[in-house]
């Protein structure tokens, strides 16, 4: 079953009962038993058949053994951080969403996880960062908000050689473009509000493993800390994500035209898109996804010049996320990584006057006009 089928007919495709093609909203708490322990569904926490709907649904698309759905995508980071215990330590790309950021510096470090940020694109320097202690890594690619591309198979063999988890923050590709499992990867989590869902009207996170162990441990973690996502929301999931094909076709083309239009402008120093031939790892992207996604980010000269540009869009809807049908704009040192202290972020690359585009469904001409006009401003 090819992708954009397997989005329509995957998982649970309709209701047993009924026929309906639209699962029901099953918005219950608990549920009666047959006699004791003999039961279907137990407590909604514990399992729910609109939220296993989408847990099945992603868990085929995604390629792995089990599928899990949670509030939220930082509830779905957390719930996989739970694996770990007091002493552990994890590596983790250097620049990745602040909200990630934020969490692995100053709530680990409650629990005595210790973390090193470096840059998985240098295979020799993951290498050295590993430390006797070192249990999993946890890479996005193309990272947020630089777009940087790691190889997935070359850390999936760091990871097997020295017996660590390899997780994957699969956000940006979705499972439309791009599988980490499929190269190597232990565990995928998405931010599932931003493509997946696609409207702009769900929070969710969702996590997918490889393995029975694995899958075995999450959802007991996923039932007693209990940070599960609603049946509505469930619900709004699974309608969203049976049209991501099509929608992360469209948006890729859009990206694509924008892309270029913005390397050619004389007001930006630098853009950074994955389908440019000469974006760093570009080939290696090529070789593990089959498509470069929506995001694009670009440099103007500061951090005055970012705020005009942002506050003279009409159509980009200045805002906090991504994977909207509505085209969205940002400025990340101000907004979605404003948690990374602003030496790290220079450091790293993040400077003032980047701006990240997150493209959605409008007419590419009336974006492409927004943006010059924007630009006049900066």
């Amino acid at each position: 079953m090819r992708k954009k089928t397997a989005l329509i007919h995957g998982g649970r495709a309709f209701d047993e009962a009924t026929g309906a093609l639209s699962l029901p909203i099953v918005q219950a708490s608990t549920f009666r038993q047959r006699s004791i322990g003999d039961f279907e569904y137990e407590y909604a926490r514990t399992g729910n058949p609109t939220r296993e709907g989408v847990e099945l649904l992603i868990a085929e698309l995604e390629q792995g053994d089990r599928g899990f759905a949670f509030a939220s995508g930082m509830a779905a980071i957390t719930a996989v951080m739970d694996l770990f215990e007091a002493g552990d330590h994890l590596l983790l790309s250097e620049d990745v969403y602040g909200g990630t950021y934020r969490l692995m510096t100053q709530i680990l470090s409650r629990h005595q996880i210790g973390v090193s940020f470096v840059d998985t694109t240098n295979k020799e320097e993951v290498e050295s960062a590993i430390q006797e202690s070192t249990k999993a890594i946890f890479i996005e690619t193309p990272t947020n908000p630089l777009l940087k591309i790691t190889s997935l198979p070359t850390i999936a063999e760091i990871a097997k050689k020295a017996n660590l988890l390899l997780i994957v923050d699969n956000t940006f590709s979705t499972p439309y473009f791009q599988n980490p499992i499929e190269h190597g990867a232990d565990i995928v989590v998405h931010s599932a509000t931003k493509y997946l869902g696609g409207h702009s009207d769900v929070v969710a996170g969702l996590v997918v493993t490889k393995g029975r162990a694995l899958g075995e441990r999450l959802h007991y973690i996923q039932n007693a800390t209990g940070g599960v996502l609603a049946p509505h929301d469930s619900w709004l999931l699974i309608r969203g994500m049976k049209t991501l094909g099509v929608r992360m076709e469209e948006i890729e083309r859009s990206a694509q035209k924008i892309a270029q239009y913005l390397h050619h402008h004389e007001r930006v120093e630098k853009v950074y898109y994955p389908g440019f031939s000469t974006h760093p790892g570009h080939l290696t992207h090529q070789a593990q996804a089959s498509g470069y996604g929506g995001m694009i980010s670009f440099v103007v000269k500061g951090e005055e010049e970012a705020k005009a540009v942002v506050e003279n869009v009409r159509y980009f809807t200045l805002a906090e996320s991504l994977g909207a049908v509505e085209s969205l704009i940002s400025v990340p040192a101000k907004m979605t990584h404003a948690s990374i202290p602003k030496e790290r972020r220079h450091e790293i690359g993040i400077a003032d006057g980047l701006v990240r585009l997150s493209v959605g469904l409008e007419d590419v001409e009336d974006l492409l006009e927004d943006l010059a006009h924007a630009l006049q401003f900066a």
